[in-house]
């Protein structure tokens, strides 16, 4: 039987406000664990929330950015449940009346571009952190990220490819960074997602029963969750007749490389959502919406087409680069510093992109500033040093964050220009390859790649490959 399969997003993402929603603990990642509490984030009995104003205004963003309806009365709900990372147990959320209703996103597929439809976007607090330790019988608990401002983004079940999830999701990171709205450090947990997956017969219409996979928290286990899933589904349908999907909760085991059962999936009537006591409804005024309109920046589609035409790069490096903003800001800072686009482009898509990737460095925190990248690339143009060696330059920039001229001459990388010591190690290289200068001599043209590679070597990488290749065809042809 042939299936289709069906796919919703709920993507969190942190706001990057300063302080949290209801208190003014610091939002800051990486703080010792419960550093960043208070009485009010604790949910200690004789306390009461207020409203980070800022949170309200980036949700409105958000809303703008991704084409929803403004609703401009909402207001703040309690979902109650018990979890241990969450001490108030109850969360407070929005449940009938969301910040931001309807909206889409378009994303680029194998088919062309494909309208992604939003469900709504509301604002919430976050939970705490379990740490689970090996080989002991309990767990700790850092309540640093109780209480700091998220927005949830639902998506409809659009989607019916986990390519097509994995795309989404990326081009919602881009745009959200875009507008800064939130970091979208998905490797500190700012950005994350459960995905809803179900499968059906192919031109069916109703949608079957869906399981939910919780809080993933990258692209490529995305990718790998919902395909394994879905390979899941697939089976228990093909060899079980009449087999009915149970709804449930389902977390993704990477080591494993399966999904697993967490719980049986909750209804919304199970949490006994109403209305946040504490909290008055929320009110977005016309002059808080024609802020945010008259504020909105560039975002990636209008940045890809001004690229295109601007830069003349291919459509796949424009799509790479405009991906991630903090690459694309370092691409054009770069090329205002008077370095050639497709030059700096090859320099960040290749050697650049592939040290981030080793080391794991976030583009935010690339170790070579613009400055010195344009350095190193205007001693390649001015032939101080061979492409050769300015890798080699590179690597250690960005690992030390050195200036290049100080590496090359640490290393002594200084390219060899000298005609007549290039001259001398061209004869040597003449005269210790007779079958080479015989192939030459023959027709075989592409003997003098040899001949020059030998060169290199003998002047360890530091000899000026045009200049060696002419005098070898200079002295061969004599």
């Amino acid at each position: 039987m042939s299936y289709e399969t069906v796919i919703g997003l709920e993507i969190h993402a942190e706001l990057s406000t300063k302080t949290k929603i209801f208190c003014s603990c610091s939002t800051e990642f990486g703080a010792k664990p419960n550093e960043h509490t208070c009485p009010i984030c604790m949910g200690l009995p004789g306390t009461l929330p207020v409203l980070n104003e800022e949170v309200v205004h980036l949700a409105v963003k958000a809303g703008e950015a991704l084409n929803c309806k403004i609703n401009q009365l909402n207001k703040m709900d309690r979902k109650n449940y018990f979890y241990p990372d969450l001490p108030k147990a109850y969360q407070i959320s929005q449940f009938d009346l969301p910040i931001c209703s309807g909206g889409y996103v378009e994303i680029q597929t194998k088919d062309g571009i494909k309208k992604i439809r939003l469900n709504r976007i509301h604002i919430e607090e976050d939970a705490g952190k379990l740490v689970h330790l090996e080989y002991e019988p309990h767990s700790l608990i850092d309540y640093n990220r109780v209480g700091v401002p998220l927005i949830e983004i639902v998506s409809e079940p659009d989607m019916r490819s986990p390519e097509e999830a994995v795309e989404f999701m990326k081009t919602l990171r881009a745009m959200l960074q875009y507008a800064n709205i939130s970091d979208c450090r998905m490797d500190q947990g700012s950005m994350r997602c459960d995905a809803n997956i179900s499968l059906r017969e192919v031109g069916s219409k109703e949608y079957n029963t869906k399981v939910e996979i919780k809080n993933i928290n990258s692209f490529r286990e995305l990718q790998k969750a919902l395909e394994k899933e879905e390979k899941r589904q697939k089976e228990l349908y093909d060899f079980n007749e009449g087999f009915r999907i149970k709804q449930e909760t389902r977390r993704w085991d990477a080591g494993k490389g399966k999904t697993v059962t967490m719980r049986t999936k909750e209804d919304a009537n199970d949490y006994r959502y109403f209305p946040e006591p504490d909290i008055i409804p929320i009110v977005v005024k016309d002059e808080l919406l024609d802020a945010v309109k008259g504020e909105m920046p560039e975002l990636p589609v209008q940045r890809k087409a001004r690229f295109k035409q601007q830069y003349k790069l291919t459509d796949k490096e424009i799509e790479i680069l405009v991906e991630d903003k903090a690459l694309a800001d370092y691409f054009e800072k770069l090329t205002e510093a008077g370095c050639e686009s497709k030059t700096a482009s090859n320099w960040i898509l290749g050697d650049m992109l592939r040290l981030m990737r080793e080391t794991e460095t976030d583009s935010k925190a690339i170790p070579v500033n613009v400055k010195d990248m344009n350095e190193l690339i205007e001693m390649i143009k001015k032939k101080e040093i061979s492409n050769t060696a300015a890798k080699e330059v590179f690597e250690e920039m960005f690992k030390t964050s050195k200036e290049p001229k100080a590496i090359v001459k640490e290393k002594g990388l200084s390219q060899i220009s000298d005609e007549g010591a290039l001259q001398k190690m061209a004869e040597d290289v003449i005269n210790s390859n007779e079958k080479s200068v015989l192939d030459y001599k023959a027709g075989k043209k592409q003997a003098i790649g040899y001949l020059v590679g030998q060169v290199m070597k003998q002047s360890k990488g530091k000899a000026n490959p045009p200049m060696v290749k002419e005098l070898l065809e200079k002295l061969l042809n004599a």
